[in-house]
């Protein structure tokens, strides 16, 4: 869906991006990694961003995500123009707006995963009441209920990365920007942390999973590819589990 284009029946536009370029200088080279891109993702969209290596979906996604901000062009996130943000802001930004899922899990080799998903409440602002009761909430979310006093070295990858999914959605975010999240995992649990993102999109969260591999984008109900820094496909699906159930 082009940013021109009216965001589906109840799906306020989230994400915004019009006519955005990145270009980075390398010494003396100026490489292009995202150029004229529109899209528009409504709010409550399970979506999957494709493409090959160096094809602008990494950039995309840190654009998304705050951790950039477009060359030239408008990028919109949930009302806010994130290239007229200051540090400050666009770390708000990302506390407040955007839970992270990354391919290698990144947690904390001596915490265990309550403490984990507890993290992202000590930089909020204003800091929760209960940051416990949450964490704890989220970890029974995502079926760690019995797993919260165990450290990463006791957990299985899958376990591992249900833990940074419970870290991701302890400030409530309203998007989930997924980078490979399941490249270090076996296909079983690759389907059972799609499935997992599938029901939380279900309830109403945005899902953004960036990703390579057809199996993991069929589960999205729109997919997004890139090439050479280009939209060049967008087009909607019904996601895996809808197929399943026909």
């Amino acid at each position: 869906m082009s940013a021109d284009q009216p965001a589906p029946a109840g799906k306020a536009p989230l994400i915004r991006a019009l006519g955005v370029f990145k270009v980075y200088a390398m010494g003396d080279a100026t490489v292009r990694a995202l150029h004229d891109v529109s899209i528009e993702i409504g709010a409550g969209e399970f979506v999957a961003i494709m493409g090959p290596s160096g094809s602008g979906k990494s950039t995309m996604m840190n654009l998304i995500g705050g951790l950039d901000v477009p060359s030239a062009g408008r990028l919109i996130i949930d009302g806010r123009d994130i290239g007229e943000l200051d540090a400050d802001q666009l770390a708000l930004l990302r506390n407040r707006i955007v839970g992270f899922v990354f391919q290698q899990f990144n947690l904390l080799p001596r915490t265990p995963a309550l403490g984990q998903v507890m993290l992202p409440l000590l930089y909020a602002h204003p800091r929760p009441a209960a940051p416990e009761a949450l964490a704890r909430l989220r970890l029974e979310q995502v079926g760690l209920a019995e797993r919260m006093d165990h450290h990463p070295r006791q957990l299985s990858g899958g376990q591992q990365q249900r833990v940074a999914i419970a870290r991701a959605l302890v400030n409530n975010p309203k998007i989930v920007l997924a980078d490979e999240p399941t490249g270090a995992l076996d296909t079983k649990t690759s389907d059972e942390i799609m499935r997992l993102f599938a029901k939380l999109n279900s309830e109403g969260i945005t899902v953004i999973v960036v990703t390579h591999e057809n199996d993991i984008a069929r589960w999205a109900k729109r997919k997004i590819a890139f090439r050479d820094g280009r939209v060049v496909a967008d087009g909607r699906q019904p996601g895996l589990l809808a197929e399943a159930a026909e």
